[in-house]
């Protein structure tokens, strides 16, 4: 991510409910999905943000993120017809990474966590720019008794990510025990909030969902016990090269309505043996027939540092495109996930070169994360 300068006004772009709190915390902001966010925060930056994360305890604004609501009989029967994963396998108050795929081509229109509270009841955050999409899918193709509710700007959320935490929220009242991909419901300065133990940083951490009016109040106290524990407000920036040391895709980049989750070696979250889900034929085809290209992680060999859309080769032939790359602030070298050919029959360890404005630099292929993980 890069700072961008822009009119707010002029492009519309929605607005936390916790701008004023980063504008006074000296944020820079960007356009991200629609919204005006912090892409880092004065007095420290993307390193000083991600080293809290990764030693201590970090809090991010994710409220772009959508929110969507699906209610009524049958509602949990509904979006696992829709969505790739099996809601089957999870029960009333956890979590699930899913994908709303399309139903002809099986490419992604958005990877999403859904929170099964009931038979009745999903809540389902998708990325904010496809929040829409999402909705509108959903509501085509429910039966009469079905509600899909778009609450994009309804509710908060707060990501608090580091080894810190839970003794944060602790310190709090705010429940810390339960596993991971799981949520309940909880108080704090007499607001009722979700505690969702999920992130997007390969840390131990956990995402509150907050009524948009009482953000600040839940913000506010998070700062004020959070001195002890080294909290850092942290932005899109620190999220970005946090994400990118797991291998976790981001909508656009590394999952895309053209980037299969074949492709990009989600097939973990696709339920094969159900009876339906959208795009299902395609993607089983896709699967037997193997995908002509695959997401893979690469390291620098020297000090490159890859970015999104650079070319990969062997020789003269190019063999994939970089997604996404970025400098590893824990590792010290460039790293970055790619679609490479699969014609190519690459291994692991096998050394390729990136293009950087015309110099070759080299790369080699490995298996992501890039990190140790520690969400569990």
């Amino acid at each position: 991510m890069t700072d961008v300068t822009f009119d707010a006004a002029a492009t519309r772009l929605r607005r936390s409910p916790l701008h004023e709190r980063h504008t006074a915390a000296g944020a820079k902001f960007a356009p991200f999905g629609g919204w005006e966010m912090p892409l880092e925060y004065a007095g420290g930056g993307v390193l000083k943000e991600h080293t809290a994360v990764r030693t201590a305890v970090g809090v991010f604004d994710v409220s772009h993120l959508g929110k969507a609501r699906v209610t009524g009989p049958g509602a949990a029967d509904f979006v696992n017809a829709c969505l790739s994963n099996d809601l089957g396998r999870i029960g009333p108050g956890r979590a699930q990474y899913t994908l709303c795929c399309d139903d002809a081509t099986g490419g992604v229109v958005d990877d999403i966590i859904a929170y099964l509270h009931a038979d009745d009841h999903v809540f389902l955050i998708p990325n904010a720019a496809n929040t829409a999409e999402v909705v509108r899918r959903l509501r085509a193709a429910a039966p009469e008794q079905i509600t899909v509710t778009d609450e994009h700007e309804a509710y908060a959320v707060l990501a608090v990510q580091g080894p810190r935490s839970a003794e944060l929220l602790g310190a709090l009242g705010l429940p810390t025990e339960h596993g991971y991909m799981s949520f309940s419901t909880a108080g704090l300065t007499e607001v009722e909030l979700t505690v969702c133990r999920t992130g997007y940083t390969g840390e131990l951490g956990y995402e509150l969902v907050v009524p948009a009016e009482h953000a600040v109040a839940v913000w506010d106290a998070l700062f004020a016990a959070g001195e002890g524990f080294g909290l850092r407000a942290c932005g899109l920036a620190a999220r970005d090269t946090l994400r990118t040391e797991m291998g976790y895709p981001l909508h656009g980049q590394d999952l895309s309505l053209e980037i299969s989750p074949v492709q990009a070696r989600s097939g973990w979250a696709v339920g094969w043996d159900k009876p339906a889900f959208w795009g299902r034929d395609a993607l089983r085809a896709e699967k037997a027939a193997g995908p002509r290209r695959t997401l893979r992680g690469l390291v620098a060999v020297d000090r490159a540092i890859p970015r999104p859309g650079m070319a990969l080769y062997v020789g003269d032939v190019q063999v994939g495109t970089v997604t996404s790359g970025t400098f590893s602030p824990t590792r010290k070298q460039g790293i970055a996930l790619a679609l490479v050919d699969t014609e190519a029959e690459l291994k692991d360890d096998d050394v390729v070169e990136i293009d950087i404005r015309g110099r070759r630099a080299p790369m080699r292929l490995t298996r992501p994360p890039f990190v140790t993980p520690s969400v569990r």
